[in-house]
């Protein structure tokens, strides 16, 4: 893919990570965001399909700019665990979305996916645990409950979504098929 589209769909990619949230918040009274996780949606495909660099930067930028002007996530210890987590996310992704040739799209996207999500939540757990200020208290147990216990059905709903957009958009022809041989898309 050239460069020029890497960058037009990262900025894409950007701008829907900073209004998802928006319209989940609107929708959900607050509940949306902080369980559905809409902003890492964006960064994980920014992940799949523009790969490490542009997703590394599609992560650490989308809550920053998101910050700025929304105000989610508020600025201090959650916005920096966020552009960690969702950096490492978008990184890690791409990463893997490169090394993992399995001849089965959906298989590659859910090693890659998962992967991803793991390790950017370790992260996001390491960066809590440095930025003990401000009044936050953080330890193993706050970690588990907020990055794996109550974010469930954020994580479920990226396990779902964005295997979905990936195929949509190889089926659209918007993104290079990943196995162009394959008859079945699904496979």
């Amino acid at each position: 893919m050239p460069s020029i589209k890497r960058m037009i769909l990262t900025a894409m990619l950007i701008g829907a990570g900073v209004v998802l949230p928006v319209v989940f918040h609107a929708i959900a009274a607050g509940f949306g965001g902080r369980v559905l996780l809409p902003m890492h949606i964006p960064v994980l495909v920014a992940g799949l399909i523009v790969g490490p660099v542009y997703g590394f930067f599609a992560g650490l930028v989308t809550p920053l700019i998101s910050s700025m002007t929304t105000g989610m996530p508020v600025a201090g210890p959650t916005l920096y665990r966020m552009m960690a987590e969702l950096a490492v996310y978008g990184g890690v992704a791409g990463i893997l979305m490169h090394i993992v040739r399995t001849k089965r799209l959906v298989l590659d996207l859910y090693i890659s996916l998962i992967g991803a999500m793991v390790l950017g939540r370790v992260v996001a757990g390491i960066v809590g645990a440095l930025l003990l200020f401000g009044g936050e208290v953080f330890s193993f147990g706050i970690w588990v409950a907020s990055y794996f216990t109550a974010s469930l059905p954020g994580i479920a709903v990226q396990l779902v979504v964005v295997p979905i957009i990936i195929i949509a958009l190889e089926r659209a022809r918007l993104i290079p098929r990943r196995y162009p041989n394959d008859k079945v898309i699904l496979k």
